[in-house]
């Protein structure tokens, strides 16, 4: 049986949620957890010297994904529509796979990121923007 637009849209919510919590996972469990992710070495460093900038880039990145994750469910009609939400889900959309398809890019600026990081996070991506897409193309018209 083929997924709806809707069961896509909360599969993405879903999807960017867990991806919220593992973001949180690291913040919980420091630098091993940083490391375990693929965060780099300097990151994981700045977990252990107890510098607040990884945590805070953390809970940003974690914070987007949770808001993500309500657009989609907004979309879906689980709750009720977020505003600009004709926008915000193609973007949200774009987002995904752009980060998807823009790692190589993206590592030359990281080179501490590990590149298992760079094509498993970019898969992830790139997953999570085609579950995304499928679903916001398909209940577009009831948006």
């Amino acid at each position: 049986m083929p997924m709806t637009g809707t069961q896509a849209l909360i599969l993405g919510a879903i999807l960017s949620a867990t991806a919220s919590l593992a973001h949180l996972a690291c913040i919980v469990w420091g630098a091993p957890a940083y490391r375990f992710m693929g965060a780099g070495e300097k990151m994981a460093r700045a977990v252990e010297a107890g510098t607040l900038q990884p945590t805070l880039v953390t809970l940003a990145i974690s914070g987007v994904l949770l808001v993500w994750a309500a657009y989609a469910l907004g979309g879906a009609g689980v709750i009720d529509p977020l505003p600009l939400r004709k926008l915000a889900l193609p973007a949200i959309c774009a987002v995904y796979l752009g980060r998807a398809v823009a790692f190589p890019l993206l590592y030359p600026a990281f080179p501490e990121n590990s590149r298992t990081f760079w094509l498993v996070s970019s898969g992830i991506c790139l997953f999570i923007g085609l579950v995304h897409l499928y679903g916001v193309v398909a209940v577009w018209p009831t948006l």
